[in-house]
């Protein structure tokens, strides 16, 4: 979980560099980071599929290999399409880990420890995206930029051989019994996926005809997948699985929190430059304090949810997110950088047992063979999630500002920008509530009228 992790967030730190290493354009070398995100989103849910059926244990093997043979190819890239190649081939070996670890913790951890388990894994996630752009300018600046790269082969090689060690061995399966891997829907998944994600990520904000397009494209894609798992034998997903309230209420909490959480990104950097007039090292400082609480808070939060159940902590969790978004969006400026930071670390923290809590309730009693499956379908919420609020939050952040150039906004027009857009947040956080409480409901329900 770490290395995906570290490497989702490491290549930014070395876009400028890297744009002057191969004369390329700003729009250009993106294609390095929006290559890894791509992979991992388009595909994550088939190699989770493709898991259960080929064996978890077996597949991660080679995610963990494929990752460090694409981070050497990285490395050492002649080309900036070669190495925008390898980036995407690195991110299907970080789709698979994410998948498949996650749905490992449900095969080898004990169901009163899974909470633990799923805290340590946030944990990780959280490091990794923390220490990536510090630790990518620290190598970038003493080793150059392919050494952000080359560091995953012997990180890799030791993961391979720990996880080759330890993990445990899969089931075999006899031929009879062996299912069909689903390519239609894949394919189809993928490139839905591919359009939506382009829809909302190209253009640097500005929705023209092309996104249009792509969305359009996207939405007929949802369509021919849902009518292609319908009449398959063998589906990729089983679109009976929506019918239970708590997987479907846990993926719409998910996504709706990720496109939250996007926002203290999105909008935290112009805040502080913009209104507080920090500079550009302490931006950096202030902006690392979530992902560090969030990063400290997971572990502890995994002891929580074995301890008091993952529902009642999911509700705790998407409180105090709610909580803290409101008071981002009625905290006066007066209060400064501290009135910015106490309810971030609210809300990231609520996010570490929200997410925490939320992992535990989908995977805790999920049937051996869809473990990878809907580990893929958990992960790829939270993408969407974060696609959908870095274009979403932006938009409502920038029309909230009355401004055609935020770079040029006033401090107060920024400070305006950031409550409206912390009040949304809110709002979208309440509707999560509600779904969290009727899922919940419609759950009991079901358990109560089961016949015993």
């Amino acid at each position: 979980m770490l290395m995906p992790s570290l490497d989702t967030s490491i290549a930014n730190a070395g876009l400028p560099t890297l744009a002057q290493a191969f004369t390329a354009s700003f729009q250009a070398v993106q294609w390095i980071v929006l290559a890894y995100l791509l992979a991992i989103t388009t595909l994550i849910v088939s190699v989770g599929r493709l898991g259960d059926i080929l064996g978890r244990r077996r597949l991660l093997l080679f995610g963990i290999g494929l990752f460090t043979v694409a981070s050497l190819l990285c490395g050492i890239a002649p080309t900036l399409w070669m190495l925008i190649a390898a980036r995407a081939a690195q991110g299907l070996g970080a789709a698979i880990m994410m998948a498949l670890t996650v749905a490992l913790v449900g095969e080898t951890v004990p169901k009163e420890r899974i909470g633990s388990a799923m805290g340590l894994l946030g944990t990780m996630s959280a490091i990794g995206t923390t220490l990536g752009p510090s630790l990518g300018g620290i190598m970038i600046v003493g080793l150059g930029w392919r050494s952000i790269f080359l560091v995953n082969v012997p990180l890799g090689i030791l993961n391979y051989l720990l996880a080759y060690r330890h993990l445990p061995a899969d089931r075999r399966e006899p031929k009879a019994n062996r299912v069909i891997f689903d390519k239609i829907g894949t394919l189809l998944l993928a490139l839905t996926l591919a359009a939506y994600a382009l829809a909302m990520t190209l253009g640097r904000g500005n929705f023209g005809p092309l996104n249009l397009a792509l969305l359009v494209a996207a939405v007929l894609g949802v369509g021919l997948f849902i009518l292609a798992e319908a009449r398959g034998s063998s589906p990729l997903i089983r679109l009976a699985m929506f019918r239970n309230p708590v997987l479907s209420g846990s993926l719409a909490m998910s996504t709706l929190v990720s496109t939250v959480m996007m926002a203290t990104l999105v909008v935290g950097p112009f805040y502080l430059s913009r209104s507080l007039g920090l500079q550009a090292a302490l931006v950096g400082l202030a902006l690392s304090v979530g992902p560090l609480v969030a990063a400290l808070t997971g572990v502890p939060a995994g002891r929580i949810v074995d301890r008091f159940g993952a529902q009642r902590m999911t509700l705790v969790g998407l409180s105090g997110i709610a909580m803290g978004s409101f008071i981002l969006s009625t905290l006066p400026a007066r209060f400064g950088i501290a009135g910015y930071l106490v309810p971030i670390a609210v809300v990231t923290s609520s996010y570490a047992l929200f997410q925490t809590a939320n992992n535990t309730a989908i995977m805790t009693d999920v049937h051996p063979d869809q473990r990878g499956v809907i580990s893929g379908m958990l992960s790829l919420s939270r993408n969407l999630g974060l696609i959908t609020g870095a274009s979403a939050m932006g938009a409502v952040f920038a029309l909230a500002s009355a401004t055609t150039n935020i770079m040029t906004a006033r401090p107060e027009a920024v400070a305006a920008g950031m409550r409206i857009t912390f009040a949304v947040a809110g709002a979208l956080i309440i509707v999560a509530l509600a779904i969290a409480s009727a899922s919940q409901a419609l759950s009991r329900r079901t358990l109560q009228s089961t016949p015993v």
